[in-house]
């Protein structure tokens, strides 16, 4: 599978938004890549993590958030589970799980409930490597600042509005990838 082919078929026209969403993720699948490059032990299917990273945020186009030139109608938080619907239909499961469980570090089931978030009621949670390990790339990444590349505590601040759960997953994955 070519990750673009899906992409142009979402996102048809120059615009914009997909040369943000473009460079957003190619900057994602290459720091995925690169720690899986220093981690074989891992053995992360790299196949897989660059065409997933590449797609994690196929959702935004119908989200609300004029700030990175998306129009739609759905509440941002929303994008992750967007693009699960669309993978799902492309007949992708497990770029769709990707897409679902990359919020924050993921969100707990409680997280979901307690912050009362209009996304499924079920965990959330980046369960493989994979998801995990594109899961953390993401967050040093942001689509407002494409030029930037995040340390690691200021990725740690941007996900400490999800809870404590978050700063412990996100934690762990410092120690286990960086």
């Amino acid at each position: 599978m070519n990750p673009l082919d899906i992409i142009n078929k979402y996102y048809p026209e120059k615009s914009e938004l997909k040369e943000i969403l473009l460079f957003h993720s190619r900057c994602v699948a290459n720091m995925a890549i690169e720690i899986a490059n220093k981690h074989p032990e891992f053995d992360i299917d790299k196949d897989f993590v660059f065409e997933a990273a590449m797609l994690h945020d196929i959702g935004i186009f119908e989200t609300d958030a004029p700030g990175i030139k998306c129009f739609g109608t759905e509440p941002y938080i929303c994008h992750g589970t967007i693009g699960a619907r669309i993978m799902e239909a492309e007949g992708y499961p497990r770029h769709a799980r990707v897409c679902e469980r990359h919020t924050g570090t993921g969100l707990s089931l409680k997280q979901i409930v307690e912050l009362n978030l209009p996304v499924p009621h079920k965990d959330l949670i980046p369960e493989t490597l994979e998801e995990q390990l594109i899961c953390f790339a993401d967050k040093f990444y942001s689509k407002s600042n494409l030029e930037k590349v995040k340390t690691p505590e200021q990725a740690l601040k941007s996900i400490r509005k999800f809870g404590d759960d978050g700063i412990v997953r996100f934690e762990n994955w410092c120690k286990m990838f960086l």
